[in-house]
């Protein structure tokens, strides 16, 4: 497994790959790699003729510099588990290989859905992942990108901005993974109390009840519902949540058999803000 650190080794490295007719999956993460991380690996690996991970904490995305600060770095680990893995190649870059002195994100347009759930909680957060994925893209040049569908919007705002750029890159969603006991996987969950940890399963259970009451329940009862069971809960916070439309993300009002749904949750758990979504059945 080749480690490169500066954007002109790697371009150097794909071109090489590209003049092969190799075909080139990637993934990019922010370190502090796990099993829903390896899990996109695993798949890149089975498909592409060479995997690509990139490890970068990128500074503009994070609205809270607190958790920038505090987000876990763990490269040894990181390079052990993609060795075992199968990837090819991993790309860590300072923020100065990336950004040059201008540490600032471009502004993008994703046709409104920058604006839902996410968007309103974490200002400018989109616009910084939309510039760093396409300083990635640019640099890597994939014919295809793996993302978890935990960042469900995260990975719609990606495929806009594929779309609305012209870029020939597929873009692929893939299922949330979760611990046994249903807590979605994040790099974050390390940071739990012990206790915080203990509780955080809550969140899945509450989002798999919600789903159930589908056929019985109209959009508002469901939404009052789950608040109300966050309400009770002395561990675990509510920040929002949402069910929408999967394709365009506008807050749902009421079910329509013909378009697909997904509740998405945020959770404060302490300090820690933790993030989920589950399909919904139409009704």
């Amino acid at each position: 497994m080749k480690i490169f650190t500066s954007k002109s080794d790697l371009k150097s490295y794909i071109s090489s790959k590209k003049e092969e007719k190799k075909k080139i999956g990637f993934v990019p993460t922010m370190g502090a790699l796990h099993q829903g991380h390896m899990s996109l690996v695993k798949k890149s690996v089975k498909k592409n003729d060479v995997t690509v991970v990139s490890i970068f904490v990128n500074p503009t995305q994070f609205d809270n510099k607190e958790d920038l600060v505090k987000y876990p770095k763990t490269f040894e680990e990181d390079v052990k588990l993609l060795e075992s893995g199968s990837c090819d190649a991993v790309f860590v870059p300072s923020v100065d290989e990336i950004y040059g002195e201008n540490v600032i994100s471009e502004r993008f347009d994703f046709d409104g859905l920058e604006h839902q759930m996410e968007g309103k909680f974490r200002d400018g957060h989109f616009d910084g992942v939309g510039t760093i994925v396409k300083a990635l893209f640019k640099i890597v040049q994939p014919d295809v990108a793996y993302f978890g569908k935990k960042d469900f919007q995260q990975l719609q705002i990606i495929k806009k901005m594929v779309e609305k750029l012209k870029m020939p890159i597929k873009v692929k969603g893939m299922p949330i993974f979760r611990e046994e006991d249903g807590l979605a996987m994040s790099s974050r969950n390390t940071r739990l109390t012990p206790a915080h940890r203990e509780a955080a399963p809550f969140i899945h259970k509450t989002l798999k009840k919600a789903r159930k009451k589908t056929g019985t329940k109209n959009v508002k009862e469901i939404i009052e519902w789950v608040e109300n069971q966050f309400k009770k809960h002395p561990l675990l916070e509510l920040e929002y949540f949402i069910i929408a439309d999967e394709k365009t993300l506008q807050t749902a009002e009421s079910f329509n058999a013909t378009k697909r749904y997904r509740a998405f949750i945020a959770v404060f758990a302490g300090e820690i803000r933790l993030i989920d979504n589950v399909r919904f059945k139409n009704n």
